[in-house]
């Protein structure tokens, strides 16, 4: 599971534009900013380098302030994430553009650099945190847990690791569709007309590129060849089965996207909140098109809030910080580890779509290619 684009856009995971707004220029300087041991915050490379825990989370409460981008409340549990960082270690969280996308968190690492409300951390579709990996602009850091994450999950040096995931899954307004589809060769059905929907634009959509990816694998495709997808989307945009509006929770209530194809922890989420407003919210992996992504973390090599932004990737992969993550649907990373040893949440656990087999994930290699013959194809395939 590993694709590239945003929350709403990863282009990894994203994973839909909301308004920016001014943050305050406040904090410590990076290049200034040491523990009471006399240890650099910002060139700490494990928690231990910066004193032990308790003195990063000592400057990192000094500093004030974790600046943050793209990060929705209601993605995979990020309201309760950040609440609970806030109350048990007394920083506040700033997030512009929570519905920003991956490309929009390196712009802003790029273009604000040496700036205070340049991002101290970055939740990126994994292809994005590879290639910022590339560019020397993530910051190596292992936290407590690094050891237990996947190899293949993890940058080697700690630059980034992935932290949370999902499948692509159908959600269906079951008192609209009679019937919900349950693969991808469903979705051609005529009774589907105008009602399958993606969250975005793949070119920039996490979960819409997966989504495409997905339909490759269901339509003969592979990880090496992501065509058959695009061809499948064009089919179904001529069959009139898809609509261009792009899904969210406002159009799925009002009914104009009925059938949204997303990630798994969403459109879960969504069950819950539409169920108190009379929507019935079926969820389905895909049988013949199964396909997951992680979602990767990373601390900004310049970060204006260095302490901070360890303390908030120790709180992630810690067990509080990754059973929140399940509670919000999201399959986390440490979750084989964490079954191991006991602190696995296992009532949030049970209520994940059920799925069979072990994912495989694209290399970074193919994942590039995919995209590139994505901005190739992708507009000419649905367009009309």
């Amino acid at each position: 599971m590993t694709v590239p684009l945003p929350r709403t856009a990863v282009l990894t995971g994203v994973l839909a534009t909301a308004a920016v707004f001014a943050l305050s220029a406040c904090g410590a300087d990076s290049a200034t900013s040491t523990t009471d041991g006399g240890r650099s915050a910002a060139a700490a490379t494990t928690a231990k380098d910066a004193g032990g825990m308790d003195a990063l989370a000592e400057e990192a409460k000094k500093e004030g302030t974790l600046h943050a981008i793209a990060l929705p409340r209601d993605w995979a549990n990020y309201g309760a994430l950040i609440d609970g960082f806030e109350k048990k270690y007394g920083v506040k969280v700033e997030v512009e553009n929570p519905g920003g996308a991956s490309q929009d968190e390196i712009s802003a690492v790029t273009s604000r650099k040496g700036q205070n409300n340049a991002p101290d951390v970055l939740d990126l579709g994994s292809s994005f945190a590879q290639s910022a990996a590339q560019q020397g602009l993530l910051a190596p850091y292992m936290v407590a847990g690094f050891t237990d994450i996947p190899d293949d999950q993890k940058d080697s040096i700690g630059r980034w690791s992935n932290d949370y995931g999902g499948y692509i899954s159908f959600g269906c307004d079951a008192k609209r569709v009679r019937t919900c589809p349950t693969s991808f060769k469903d979705l051609l059905k005529p009774q589907y007309k105008g009602q399958v929907a993606l969250n975005g634009d793949p070119g920039k959509s996490g979960s819409a590129f997966g989504a495409v990816y997905a339909a490759a694998l269901a339509s003969g495709g592979s990880f090496d060849d992501i065509q058959p997808g695009i061809d499948f989307f064009a089919k179904l945009k001529k069959s009139g089965n898809f609509t261009p509006v792009a899904s969210t929770q406002a159009t799925i209530e009002k009914g104009q996207t009925p059938i949204s194809i997303d990630w798994d922890y969403l459109n879960t989420g969504y069950t819950d909140d539409f169920k108190s407003k009379g929507l019935d919210w079926t969820v389905t992996v895909p049988s013949d098109g199964q396909f997951s992504q992680y979602y990767s973390q990373a601390i900004n090599k310049v970060a204006p809030h260095p302490a901070a932004a360890r303390l908030w990737q120790e709180y992630l992969y810690s067990a509080e910080g990754q059973n929140l993550r399940l509670k919000g649907y999201a399959r986390p990373a440490l979750m084989t580890a964490m079954k191991e040893a006991g602190t696995l949440d296992q009532a949030a656990a049970a209520k994940l779509p059920k799925v069979t087999g072990t994912p495989s994930f694209p290399t970074e290699s193919q994942q590039s290619s995919a995209r590139f013959v994505i901005s190739q194809s992708w507009g000419q395939a649905v367009s009309g």
